[in-house]
């Protein structure tokens, strides 16, 4: 079965962000949040977006879902 590696899926949406020259405030404030700290956590692998967040994040980073999501069988 396949499972989310919420690490490097983390890594790969700031690989993602450096690669389009996006910035964590951009984001922030595209999406509304407050704080940046939500977005901190998906960086780190410790939550990921809600997939609204998700299908705004990869419009931003110039990819499709599937690109941003990291899968691993388990």
């Amino acid at each position: 079965m396949p499972m989310i590696n919420m690490q490097k899926t983390g890594a790969n949406i700031k690989m993602l962000m450096k690669l389009n020259n996006i910035k964590v405030i951009q984001i922030q404030d595209i999406l509304g949040f407050n704080t940046p700290q939500a977005i901190y956590k998906w960086l780190r692998g410790e939550s990921m977006p809600t997939i609204d967040n998700m299908v705004i994040l990869a419009t931003l980073l110039n990819t499709t879902i599937d690109n941003i999501i990291i899968t691993e069988m388990i």
